[in-house]
């Protein structure tokens, strides 16, 4: 979903241009908060108040987003997903003589994908080589002005590959959308490449991982990994952004989106240091990119389901297809009168996939999916039934509106049974697997609370998870109106396990139905003791991130533990809405059970802006980590690169040709 650093070049804050006497339009999602910093940091100690749980000691919180280097041109194309990916860790050390202490430090790094580390490397270039999202998915983008951008990236690719460059791009992944643990691995993960590896705590990036081994590792296992032969082979190394990591068998669950026929493959990587999984696999299966047939064309995939033994593959109206240039249509290009289908196999079965159809709708995140059996009304025998929570968006409004575009306006012969209000729930699906007609038997939202961004307690993912914990809005929905970001401003705990008990004793009615019906706000005055809903409302004028869950030791229930969430006062802005020079941000750590109680406040250097996902990595899993025998650095400065003198007749004509392609380009 995620691509490369918007159009230009780095200023630290969102400053507005004068442009004609006056002040330009600021994207929304390059200003205040949202503006990236160019700034670095190595582990440094932070303030704090409060009390930290000892739970946290010796483990790390680490969120990831998009940072554009280039960041000058503030009226350019720009979407949220764009931007090089930075990664902003807090690391709670262990101090004292037993190490009973805790002291708080901070760290943010870049990720130094083959793109980043061109962009920093070549000398004339002042806008990034990737296009924006922006530019694919806006409907008043002109065939040629698309074809334009695709053919000024093709040529920087190549030009990379020339004499000259201190960087060949191989790999186009800004890896800017998640992380994930596996294997002794932390990986970050976008989907327009492979993960790629990186160390904790101090951030650094050590390779691209290809389902076997990580670049940077002298320990690897033989064979090839994820991709391909052919000239379209390298499209099966693009891995989703979110795989799925099995708490059980510690297997790496993950598929890979391509534009060309059957579209999807899938893969499954199992550990070969199995320390923390219960019950390690007797024989474990390995499948690398392996089709997954039946979906219909190329689409902009996501996320995807895992239970314990099945996988959900979503097929939804939302297009990512060169091909739409043909069709006069936006390279990204979402579809009201279509269908949403979902494929349902077994885990290990990706060619015995049944497939169910409804509604048009967005989901570009699943809470948890689980299997589960029940006795057949005719036979009485058990029967297989796959769970799935999803944040369901009844449009593609939030893939617009976060480009700063206004979304198309939907045609007149859309069937009345697919016209819903724009909005985003947490929805409960489930697929009965019994029945010879493939029909969802129950689909529809557990709240109509703005849900997004959810996360669960790792070790009950694939299960009946009785707690969910996500983002809500108070005042809009994720699908934002234009010219706005969105802001999270709460943070919601679900009871899952009785909303769902409450649907299936009462049904809604199916696809639009909901079970509770009440308002962020009804939510809030609600003095019932054991409220299904329980929401965490920042302070006026503050807002959180992606929150993450954190178990205690010997709990009694699946949510006693804290959540920590990334914050930022907007006192801090401006009256053009500009962070001021020394605004920064905090880490809170709240407890998750009761969802009122901040029990500290970490005050970090400098602000962290509004980004996409983050992960919690314990003690043991950073103590575990594989070796590493290498990492990426930054290359020298541009001002240092050879002189001139020291180059052939010939080097100097193309060091002349080479500039004036890259004045051209850029």
């Amino acid at each position: 979903m995620e691509s490369s650093g918007g159009e230009s070049e780095g200023m630290d804050a969102g400053d507005g241009q004068e442009q004609g006497g006056g002040r330009i339009h600021v994207h929304p999602y390059l200003t205040g908060n949202f503006a990236p910093i160019q700034q670095v940091q190595s582990l440094i100690r932070c303030s704090y108040t409060g009390r930290i749980p000892h739970e946290l000691a010796g483990g790390q919180y680490v969120r990831n987003g998009g940072n554009p280097v280039t960041n000058e041109v503030l009226g350019r194309d720009a979407h949220w997903f764009d931007g090089d990916g930075m990664l902003s860790g807090v690391s709670f050390r262990k101090t004292g003589d037993k190490g009973s202490d805790v002291q708080p430090e901070f760290v943010n790094q870049y990720i130094l994908t083959d793109v980043y580390l061109s962009s920093k490397t070549s000398k004339y270039l002042t806008t990034p080589i990737l296009p924006s999202i922006a530019t694919l998915v806006n409907p008043l983008s002109s065939l040629a002005r698309i074809t334009l951008r695709i053919f000024r990236t093709l040529l920087l690719v190549l030009l990379s590959h020339l004499p000259g460059s201190q960087q060949a791009i191989k790999k186009i992944s800004v890896a800017n959308t998640a992380l994930v643990y596996h294997d002794g691995r932390a990986l970050a993960t976008c989907e327009s490449g492979p993960p790629m590896r990186i160390a904790l705590p101090g951030l650094e990036t050590v390779g691209w991982y290809n389902g076997k081994s990580a670049e940077g590792e002298s320990a690897s296992e033989a064979g090839a990994g994820f991709g391909g032969d052919g000239i379209l082979g390298f499209m099966k190394e693009w891995t989703t952004a979110h795989p799925r990591v099995d708490p059980v068998t510690s297997e790496l669950i993950s598929f890979h989106s391509t534009f060309a026929p059957p579209y999807i493959h899938y893969s499954i990587i199992p550990a070969t240091q199995n320390r923390f999984s219960k019950a390690a696999l007797l024989e474990p299966v390995r499948l690398l990119t392996a089709p997954v047939a039946g979906v219909s064309s190329a689409k902009m995939m996501h996320d995807f389901g895992v239970s314990r033994h099945h996988t959900i593959i979503m097929d939804l109206p939302l297009s990512l297809d060169p091909l739409n240039l043909a069709k006069n249509k936006p390279v990204v290009s979402y579809d009201p009168t279509s269908r949403s289908r979902f494929g349902v196999f077994p885990r290990y079965q990706p060619d015995n996939v049944r497939w169910f159809e409804t509604n048009p709708c967005c989901i570009f995140h699943t809470a948890n999916s689980w299997d589960s059996t029940e006795p057949n009304s005719k036979s009485g025998n058990q029967v297989t039934t796959v769970n799935m929570l999803a944040c369901r968006l009844t449009s593609a409004s939030l893939v617009f509106s976060a480009g700063d575009i206004a979304a198309p306006i939907p045609s007149a012969d859309i069937p009345i049974e697919n016209q819903e209000t724009d909005q985003c729930r947490l929805y409960y699906y489930q697929f009965r697997l019994d029945t010879d007609t493939a029909l969802i038997r129950h689909q529809w939202a557990l709240s109509a609370v703005p849900f997004e961004f959810p996360s669960l307690r790792e070790s009950e993912s694939m299960t009946a998870a009785k707690f969910i914990y996500g983002c809500s809005v108070s005042d809009s929905s994720f699908g934002a109106a234009l010219g706005r970001a969105v802001k999270i401003d709460s943070l919601v705990k679900m009871n899952v396990e009785e909303l769902i008990s409450r649907g299936l004793r009462n049904p809604p009615v199916q696809i639009k139905g909901c079970v509770d019906i009440r308002s962020v706000t009804e939510i809030l005055a609600s003095e019932e003791k054991d409220d299904p809903i329980r929401i965490f409302k920042m302070p006026p004028g503050w807002y959180a991130q992606e929150p993450r869950f954190i178990p205690r030791d010997l709990g009694t229930s699946q949510d006693d533990g804290w959540l920590v969430s990334y914050v930022f006062d907007e006192s801090q802005l401006d009256l053009n809405g500009e962070c001021f020079p020394g605004a920064k941000s905090e880490l809170w750590i709240i407890d998750a059970k009761n969802m009122t109680d901040v029990v500290a406040k970490i005050q970090l250097p400098q602000r962290v802006p509004y980004g996409l996902h983050g992960s919690w990595f314990s003690e043991d899993e950073i103590k575990n980590q594989r070796p590493a025998d290498s990492f990426r650095s930054l290359p020298l400065a541009k001002s240092t690169t050879t002189s001139p003198s020291n180059f052939s007749y010939g080097e100097m004509i193309w060091m002349g040709i080479r500039k004036s392609i890259e004045q051209v380009l850029s």
